[in-house]
């Protein structure tokens, strides 16, 4: 984006000595206010970014309020909680929002992630972007797999047994590096410490990153739904108001969920096996992790054979890195020259089916580890892989793409009155 943003300009005493000493007004200015233009045609897709900004605060401060009364140990890390539950004033709500939060923040996440692969926000300029929202999404993931085992459940448990002992795949050193990371050989009360002092220190390494994320953003401007660079001013609106209230509105539709969920059925996803405190002598009948992880749970599974001399455990791991790794390959792998999926009908099409793919292999990671969820999970996994090294590298060669706008008001959207220098006039839109 070459426009030129509208410069902050204090009007007052204090706000000009403010300013001298501590620009903070510039800085809201310039990061959500008249100082950040943004394409006038961005869709409600676009507010998913800002709900998940929503979600991780929900979850940074619930989480601070649950750390002053939890307990970092084997033998009372589960009683603590029920004793938050039960004893503290509001406790309840405290940790079913925590719980709630978690769900609506990775259901924003996938959202906003697969809205980046429809409409190739990982494309260039916008490389950098795409790359730091990757590692905000695997910084979440570790994050939030370190919470589910801190309830210290049955569930907790054995998950926890389950994925630390992926890393006994790594040759020769894989044993010790379980160990290292346990504090022991089987969960115990290191493990909660570590986990406990991890879990609380990574959100605010995820916030670092969020700010990275921005700065990245406000370097080369949002995309939009039609893929084109934005070059007039008349393509552009402020920030604030326009999509600061837009914003306000997918937030409050945002809460309305939450508080539903929160209040209706904090429970709908979670297993009630995490309500019986953990038992080291008794496995569960089906070992699951939370919904979020239920795709990658399920690739993971879908290595049932040993091939080249590598047992299918290992492969099983790295399948599953390389289920998430791929994503931060996206702007390799996708060469096609139109970004928007608007103007490319093949890619449209395989985008669905994944789209597809995806809820199969969550489905799949939610049923017990057998057949016939194995044997789709597998076909589900080599289509998932399929469309991102051979699909994605190979569809610009011969896909037959529509004719890309060279204009926004060529696209469809009528031109904007709104001066970017002033504030918006009564009832004037974009």
């Amino acid at each position: 984006m070459t426009i030129p943003p509208h410069k902050y300009q204090p009007k007052y005493r204090f706000t000009k000595w403010l300013d001298d000493r501590l620009p903070l007004i510039r800085l809201f200015h310039d990061v959500m206010g008249g100082g950040y233009l943004v394409p006038r045609n961005l869709s409600w897709l676009w507010n998913f970014g800002a709900l998940a900004g929503i979600a991780l605060t929900l979850q940074i401060v619930t989480g601070l309020a649950l750390a002053m009364h939890y307990i970092a140990s084997s033998s009372e890390a589960f009683n603590s909680i029920e004793a938050i539950m039960r004893y503290v004033n509001l406790g309840w709500l405290i940790r079913y929002g925590h719980m709630v939060g978690a769900s609506l923040f990775f259901a924003a996440l996938y959202i906003h992630m697969l809205r980046g692969v429809y409409y190739g926000s990982y494309k260039a300029p916008r490389e950098m972007i795409w790359l730091i929202g990757v590692v905000l999404f695997m910084l979440s993931m570790a994050t939030a797999f370190l919470g589910y085992t801190l309830a210290w459940g049955q569930m907790s448990y054995w998950a926890s047994q389950v994925i630390t002992g992926l890393f006994s795949v790594v040759p020769f050193f894989g044993e010790h590096i379980r160990i290292w990371v346990l504090g022991g050989f089987t969960p115990n009360t290191a493990t909660v410490n570590r986990f406990f002092v991890l879990h609380f220190t990574l959100p605010f390494v995820i916030l670092g990153v969020v700010g990275l994320h921005i700065w990245a953003l406000h370097r080369k401007g949002s995309g939009n739904p039609t893929g084109i660079e934005v070059t007039k001013a008349e393509d552009v609106v402020p920030m604030h108001p326009y999509y600061i209230a837009k914003d306000a509105v997918a937030v409050g539709v945002f809460l309305l969920i939450f508080c539903s969920l929160l209040f209706f059925c904090p429970n709908i996803v979670s297993d009630p096996d995490n309500y019986v405190p953990a038992n080291n002598l008794v496995t569960p009948p089906h070992i699951k992790p939370e919904w979020y992880f239920w795709p990658f749970y399920a690739i993971l599974r879908s290595f049932t054979v040993d091939f080249l001399w590598v047992p299918a455990k290992m492969w099983g791991v790295i399948g599953m890195g390389l289920s998430v790794f791929c994503w931060f390959l996206l702007p390799w792998l996708d060469n096609a020259p139109v970004r928007s999926g608007r103007y490319r009908p093949l890619f449209r099409l395989f985008f669905l089916f994944f789209l597809l793919d995806m809820a199969i292999l969550g489905f799949c990671g939610r049923q017990p580890a057998e057949e016939p969820w194995i044997r789709l999970g597998q076909f589900a996994s080599l289509y998932y892989f399929a469309f991102f090294f051979v699909i994605l590298p190979v569809l610009p060669v011969f896909e037959k793409t529509l004719p890309v706008p060279k204009s926004l008001e060529e696209s469809g959207y009528p031109k904007t009155t709104v001066p970017l220098n002033q504030p918006p006039k009564k009832g004037e839109g974009a």
